[in-house]
């Protein structure tokens, strides 16, 4: 399984409007055929020393192997996202897993 972790940090100034077309954009990340699954949410209301949740919104998706991952990438509806989006955050951080690398 190869799990793919995204942590945007929208820019402070952003009208309702555009925080809308951000969560539109980033849910239909979740619509991409090589997405196993996935969820989007908010920092979780925990507070412990070592909890980051200097972020707005994070995307979490799983797919079966690195190669569903690389078709993700190249999917014309993650390229709309990113150009459409793009301007939004002001901070993304991406993660990748790949479990396969613990065999």
């Amino acid at each position: 399984m190869f799990i793919h972790s995204v942590y945007f940090t929208l820019r402070p100034d952003l009208t309702p409007a555009e925080h809308d077309q951000f969560l539109a954009g980033a849910r239909s990340l979740l619509t991409i055929r090589s997405v196993a699954g996935g969820s989007l949410g908010r920092p979780a209301d925990t507070d412990r020393p070592v909890i980051d949740r200097g972020y707005s919104y994070g995307l979490v998706l799983s797919f079966p192997d690195r190669a569903a991952h690389d078709d993700y990438q190249s999917d014309p509806v993650h390229d709309a996202f990113r150009d459409g989006c793009g301007t939004l955050w002001s901070q993304v951080r991406v993660f990748d897993v790949d479990t396969a690398l613990l065999r």
